[in-house]
């Protein structure tokens, strides 16, 4: 491609800009008067040709353009018309095809700066004409670039083991990628795993997920570490190296056959320990299987409770007892690298602590469960076996089921959580089918916006459920009549009948929503991405492009994205695999030219640049001449923080280089 010298010519012939203007429908054209600001145009330095049209980004308005490049030879263009980021490429390509190097396209955006934001049209035409006349200013002085291609490691990595996590590893394994699928539980499964029953169609949730968790297991393009965690990320699209700690489970996971022979020798005759996979309902041994079906199969050793480690000392009963020599009190914490192409953060969620609502009473009444207790009392595997007991171990003749704890409150948090009126519903068919109680359901607005979800609203009218719309204002023991004695009374307003109600329950059901981790800060700035005030992962962009970050080549997938169901879950598995097997099927990435580069002459060596780029694109390096700081161009995002930051003026960046701006300023003080 020609290049470019100083004055704004092109190998000696002086610039030759086409200007265009769109109308964009009526989201510029009425507000702007797009034909006078082609005419405004065409008076412009160095413009030969320029028009309006009614949409530039069609068919037609492309070869409108490629058509006047090879009229006119054109060595520049500029479109007028939305933001870059809707189609910047779209134009860049399109000179491309006409034989002109895409960067020296320049593009003004009067839909988003002028047109949706202006109130008076004379104003609206006069931004506008400043605009492209900085456009015109700053073009002519632009030079032809290149974009680098970088190859791309072909293996993935996948973070999380839900259901997110488990179908995107699938679905890239089956496809021919190998998938390192890191968890830092003991097991994969997620939440899922503890679920009895899925709604609305209430299938076995074991049925469901297990055959997928063996799958994960038995695949030969899937490299499954547990018990493990993600500690530090370098790299860049298509060349990621992840670093994974590895937790000593003391037992050696291939010589393990979970014939749990260890569990039943264990000198601790009884459970006594807190059951974290049953929510604590439940006891366990030091050692000890998470749940039957766990995957992978293995034991492990709780090092905070087994005598071994505590004490010092212990009959070791668990070794002996183990055919296969698979305890190894010695086993150490390791760390392991891997390179990787892609990585899909699949981390899911936590469920909100209700403790942070007292007024509700968990913790402080023995018969207030959270809504994930009551799943694992349901479930046939859980610590009851199925049966819904309450702590005395009678069965529950009266329910209440509170809606939104810890969702649509400005005192917790303001989002709806999604799932929870659906899970809700389900728990109540479930309390009313096994133990034939009375069921209360309190709730806000009932929610059910997917497929088969209001059928089963419908489902749960007919068997007799209560429903009474209001925001339960407190779960309380105090009884003010004889049939409040021994319940839990639960105090609220009925906004559907305009009278406030006390209803005397046995068992109190508190649907608690959906939270990000607590780590999900650290997470999002190892991973380089940005995440939202509550804690969840922000996409690039919410609606064209819901499963990539502002890191190229690590996607999203899941409720670690925000809150959501199984079937979106999956949904969006799926998307971010096929993303990333888009990109390391292709085999190479292409680095956008809008760099940063230093002048090793002017560099001083201060590493101002170095704490200021948000990308860690930039690192010192040694030289005779002493310390300088140097750019991994694969890394760098054109963000320009660095440029400015220099105090030795040694950086400069494409596409934006002082000359250029100086002119882009020119032409906006020229014109206004």
């Amino acid at each position: 491609m020609s290049g470019q010298n100083g004055n704004g010519k092109t190998n000696g012939s002086a610039p030759r800009v086409g200007v265009y203007v769109c109308h964009c429908g009526i989201n510029i054209a009425g507000k702007v008067d797009c034909e006078s600001v082609a005419e405004f145009a065409r008076n412009l330095p160095d413009v030969v040709v320029a028009r309006d049209y009614k949409f530039m980004c069609s068919d037609p308005g492309q070869e409108l353009i490629q058509d006047d490049i090879r009229e006119h030879k054109l060595n520049r263009v500029v479109v007028a018309s939305c933001s870059p980021l809707m189609h910047e490429n779209t134009f860049r390509k399109a000179c491309a095809d006409a034989g002109l190097n895409p960067f020296y396209f320049q593009m003004a955006n009067i839909r988003e700066h002028v047109s949706w934001v202006t109130k008076e049209k004379d104003e609206a035409d006069k931004k506008a004409k400043a605009l492209v006349a900085a456009a015109v200013h700053r073009v002519r002085f632009h030079s032809a670039l290149e974009k680098k291609r970088v190859d791309v490691h072909p293996d993935v990595v996948v973070v999380g083991g839900g259901i997110s996590g488990i179908h995107a590893a699938l679905t890239m394994a089956n496809a021919g990628k190998h998938v390192y699928l890191i968890e830092r539980e003991p097991t994969i499964g997620g939440h899922m795993a503890k679920f009895d029953k899925t709604f609305p169609t209430l299938d076995c949730s074991a049925c469901i997920l297990t055959p997928k968790m063996s799958d994960v297991k038995n695949h030969p393009n899937i490299t499954l570490w547990s018990y493990s965690e993600v500690v530090n990320v370098d790299g860049f699209a298509g060349n990621f190296k992840v670093q994974v700690k590895r937790k000593p489970r003391y037992v050696i996971e291939e010589n393990c056959i979970g014939c749990l022979q260890c569990v039943e020798e264990c000198v601790f005759k009884n459970a006594r320990f807190d059951d974290e996979f049953n929510e604590n309902l439940g006891k366990r041994k030091p050692i000890y299987m998470p749940f039957p079906q766990a995957t992978p199969p293995v034991v492990l050793i709780d090092p905070t409770q087994c005598l071994r480690f505590t004490k010092g000392k212990c009959a070791s009963k668990c070794a002996e007892a183990c055919e296969k020599n698979a305890i190894d009190f010695d086993q150490k914490e390791k760390i392991e690298e891997v390179e990787c192409g892609a990585i899909i953060l699949s981390t899911g969620f936590k469920t909100f602590d209700a403790e942070r609502i007292p007024q509700y009473g968990y913790k402080k009444y023995a018969n207030v469960y959270t809504s994930l207790e009551l799943e694992r009392l349901v479930n046939a595997a859980g610590p009851t076996s199925g049966e819904i007991k309450l702590r005395n171990g009678s069965t529950p003749q009266s329910v209440g089921i509170v809606h939104c704890v810890g969702s649509r409150d400005q005192k917790t948090n303001a989002y709806c959580s999604r799932v929870c009126c659906m899970y809700s519903l389900k728990l109540a068919h479930l309390v009313k089918e096994r133990t034939g109680a009375e069921v209360y359901n309190f709730y806000i607005d009932m929610r059910t916006p997917g497929k088969g979800y209001e059928e089963f609203y419908d489902r749960l009218l007919e068997e007799g459920n209560h429903f009474i719309r209001g925001r339960v204002a407190e779960v309380t023991d105090w009884a003010m009549s004889p049939e409040e004695q021994g319940k839990l009374v639960i105090r609220v307003e009925d906004t559907l009948i305009g009278v406030p109600r006390r209803i005397p329950v046995d068992m109190v059901v508190l649907s608690v929503g959906l939270e990000a981790h607590d780590d999900a800060d650290d997470v999002r700035r190892m991973f380089g991405i940005s995440c939202s005030k509550q804690g969840w992962f922000t996409e690039r962009h919410p609606k064209l492009a819901p499963v990539s970050t502002a890191t190229d080549g690590v996607f999203l997938a899941g409720a670690c994205q925000g809150p959501k169901d199984i079937p979106d879950c999956v949904a969006q598995a799926g998307a971010a695999a096929a993303e990333a097997l888009a990109l390391v099927d292709k085999g190479f990435v292409e680095l956008e030219p809008n760099t940063a580069s230093i002048n090793a002459d002017l560099c001083c060596g201060c590493r101002t640049c170095v704490s200021m780029c948000p990308y860690s694109a930039i690192k010192v390096d040694e030289t005779q001449d002493g310390e300088k700081s140097i750019i991994n161009e694969a890394l760098c995002k054109g963000c320009g923080t660095c440029v400015a930051a220099c105090p030795s003026g040694a950086i400069s960046q494409n596409l934006f280089t002082d000359e250029q701006i100086f002119e882009e300023i020119e032409g906006v003080l020229s014109y206004v």
